[in-house]
């Protein structure tokens, strides 16, 4: 199994993540908390547009048992109605605002929100499907429909009392999990503030002086953890990027003097690769986070080399909350590996065949943890998560080992997924959105190493009759499957091996 972590005693563990906000609120009022676009919001005003949203839901009959979907890109209105539908009582249900009617269907059928909040982005795809599902209420959410920042000169305060309990469900956020059938990980106010405080072990931060960049979207699990309750739980300033662009990107580090910054592969190439790189001012930034899919050693050194800023990796999943490991700020950081685990947390190394054995060190075999941040288990889908929890242990269906320091080296995956710049995305679903269109028989896609998105998808297709094209296959999918879900490239064979 990992060590204890460095520095394995936890700093201040707040029974909701709502509580934690408040705090910051008493603490900083005046501080800024947080900058969208022409949105700025000190923390008096952050937490006053909270109480707003919660208070809107309870009028509207919204609390402990319900739950609110999410369906928005990034803005301050997103981070706003986060904390809202928690301080309600409500459990919040991020979704992804491009995903097609198709992938939003499944998604509000296993999860009966009784609730959802969506921006322009979402508003076709889901105008279409709501009437399907028992749904109460849609908020149109943005510049063309309801602005929660309205209550920022309110003077409103969010009160302990009203709080859901810390056994509450907090979050439901969905995932591939281990295998393609989407699922909802259920996890609990406890659960998602301990796991804020666990990070905070490893990766300290300086109260009243962090500027924090968002730039990943703040409905994936990565980004809500390492960008918006970071910022909150350390009293500092979220910048967050409507778009995942690597000129915005570095515009946004030099013009707002940016400390910490989450990434991924992806991200950190991209703006390796913009003309505007060399000439950005970066000497702001004191640490850099790095998670989702695996940072090349090469990528790392580069980074490091070019800006003198530090990259910790970690690891995690929707099921763990989402962070069970990552590369301590005080500690030897071990360039490939993803670190030790956070406090209060085992990770150990078993046979793939039974999962029952634990393997020693150097050995690769499956990878699974328990600790106090582990979901509870995923939304109505009770064999599922069994397969997934055994024993109190949260079967990961990764494949790693641990050297002789403890350190957690990821190898391969057990469960058949292939992560493209972040997202989790299953052969499975695309085949059958290829076996859709008539003119396709048989359709495999793989993931191959990709030095941009980490892994890109490639389809092989064979046809039954007439004539298609890559683009016309390109287009069919793209009125099923969200952007990153579509093979990079697609090759036609005469039949499948």
């Amino acid at each position: 199994m990992t060590p204890a972590a460095t520095g394995s005693e936890l700093p201040k563990v707040w029974p909701t993540v709502v509580h934690m906000l408040i705090d910051a609120a008493q603490r900083s009022p005046s501080a800024i908390a947080l900058i969208c676009g022409s949105d700025h919001l000190t923390y008096e005003e952050y937490a006053s547009c909270v109480a707003g949203v919660a208070a809107r839901l309870r009028d509207l009959g919204i609390g402990s048992g319900d739950r609110v979907a999410l369906a928005m890109s990034n803005c301050a209105d997103l981070a706003i109605a986060t904390f809202g539908v928690q301080a309600a009582g409500a459990q919040v249900v991020p979704v992804n605002p491009s995903y097609t009617a198709s992938e939003f269907g499944p998604i509000l059928e296993n999860a009966e929100c009784i609730a959802i909040l969506f921006d322009a982005t979402a508003s076709t795809n889901l105008q279409n499907l709501l009437h399907s599902f028992r749904t109460e209420c849609a908020i149109r959410i943005g510049t063309d429909g309801e602005r929660l920042t309205r209550w920022r000169g309110a003077g409103l305060a969010l009160e302990v009392h009203t709080l859901p309990d810390t056994d509450q469900l907090s979050t439901l956020q969905y995932t591939g999990g281990t295998t393609g059938r989407s699922k909802g990980v259920n996890l609990t106010h406890r659960s998602v503030a301990i796991n804020v405080s666990q990070r905070e072990a490893l990766l300290p931060t300086r109260p009243d002086c962090e500027r924090v960049l968002a730039m990943t979207p703040l409905f994936h699990v990565y980004a809500v953890a390492m960008c918006l309750y970071l910022a909150a739980y350390c009293r500092g300033t979220l910048v967050i990027l409507e778009r995942t662009k690597p000129e915005l990107a570095l515009r946004a580090v030099a013009d707002h003097r940016i400390t910490l910054m989450s990434g991924s592969p992806t991200i950190f190439i991209g703006m390796m690769a913009s003309v505007e790189f060399a000439r950005t001012d970066l000497s702001s930034l004191a640490l850099c986070y790095s998670g989702s899919a695996a940072l090349a050693p090469d990528t790392l050194r580069r980074w490091q080399d070019a800006t003198g800023c530090g990259v910790c990796e970690g690891y995690g999943q929707s099921e763990s909350g989402p962070v069970l490991a990552f590369n301590p700020v005080r500690g030897a950081r071990k360039i490939g590996s993803v670190g030790v685990s956070v406090p209060r947390t085992d990770i150990d190394i078993v046979d793939v065949e039974t999962g029952k054995h634990s393997l020693g060190r150097g050995q690769i075999g499956e990878i699974r943890a328990r600790g106090p941040q582990i979901m509870a288990g995923y939304r109505a889908l009770a064999e599922e998560t069994s397969q997934a929890l055994r024993d109190g242990w949260l079967y990961t269906g990764d494949i790693g080992e641990i050297d002789a320091d403890g350190y957690l080296f990821i190898r391969s995956r057990k469960k058949e997924m292939v992560i493209v710049s972040g997202y989790n995305v299953y052969p499975r679903e695309v085949e059958e959105a290829l076996l859709a269109h008539p003119a396709v028989r048989e359709a495999a896609v793989v993931g191959v190493h990709d030095d941009y998105r980490g892994e890109a998808l490639v389809g092989y297709v064979s046809l039954a009759n007439g004539a298609v094209t890559e683009a016309d296959l390109k287009e069919f999918l793209g009125k099923r499957l969200v952007r990153y879900k579509i093979p990079t490239t697609i090759r036609f064979i005469d039949e499948l091996p």
